[in-house]
């Protein structure tokens, strides 16, 4: 006699359509969807950003499998790239506030945390010369030995010449670890770092989102001194550049004068 094949059948708890259907609901009533990565957040810094984010963005956390099914629930096409980005270790965010601007308030709330080994440095970190709290000893040996050049200041250790410890992207090494926290110096951020995002208004995905604000700036700043510089050498006049021609004419004016007089005066 025939066995008979049983089919296995996956049920689905009610609790958990429940947790689609409201991240599918917050998802339809939202300009943006972006998920953010939590990696290395303590929850007291989770718990601070979250109560910051009151008001701006609704946050959840849901098991990949959940969070697939809502976004293959919506109907619109670029939603679903978002399925791409989903890693370990993140959260999600709904608001109406544009991707870039929650992006931007999202690196406002970072906070600083001292290097552990292994980490990657997230620009160039580099020790200033100064004063330091470390006693002459063993630490002498340990700044020599990431770049520093100390001296001994009425029995404390002062760094006459800085060094960059480590360079932007390289893992930071045990020692270089050690001497940055040492010298209390914290240079890695925490909190929720924007991975991709999606805007419903415009029905695209973005995913270049962490904006440095102050490179940002210092390249407009440099940009914009460039640019008056070849007005300047073109002669094209807006209100910048025909302040400094009528400031060099008038210098040159009072050059002028002054050969003159001196001219007469011989």
């Amino acid at each position: 006699m025939a066995q008979m094949k049983t089919e296995h059948v996956t049920v689905v708890s009610e609790a958990k359509k429940q947790i689609v259907k409201d991240l599918a609901h917050l998802m339809n009533r939202n300009r943006t969807i972006m998920i953010a990565s939590s990696k290395g957040l303590p929850g007291k810094q989770f718990n601070e950003i979250k109560k910051k984010m009151r008001g701006l963005a609704e946050l959840r956390v849901a098991k990949k499998s959940a969070l697939i099914k809502a976004i293959e629930s919506i109907e619109k096409g670029s939603i679903q790239n978002l399925k791409k980005s989903i890693e370990a270790d993140y959260v999600i965010l709904f608001s109406d506030t544009e991707p870039f601007e929650l992006s931007s308030i999202l690196m406002d709330f970072q906070s600083s945390r001292r290097a552990k080994t292994g980490d990657i440095a997230p620009s160039d970190i580099e020790i200033e010369p100064g004063p330091t709290d470390l006693v002459a000893g063993p630490a002498i040996s340990e700044l020599s030995g990431v770049g520093l050049k100390v001296k001994v200041t009425e029995g404390k250790l002062e760094i006459i010449k800085g060094a960059i410890v480590v360079k932007s992207g390289e893992i930071i090494k045990v020692n270089v670890a050690s001497v940055l926290g040492k010298l209390n110096v914290s240079p890695m951020k925490v909190g929720f770092i924007p991975i991709i995002a999606y805007d419903s208004k415009e029905d695209k995905i973005y995913s270049n989102l962490v904006i440095d604000k102050v490179g940002t700036l210092e390249q407009v700043k440099e940009l914009i001194r460039k640019a008056l510089g070849f007005a300047i050498n073109i002669k094209y006049p807006t209100q910048k550049t025909i302040r400094y021609f009528i400031t060099k004419a008038v210098r040159e004016e009072k050059a002028i004068e002054k050969l003159i007089i001196t001219k007469e005066g011989m």
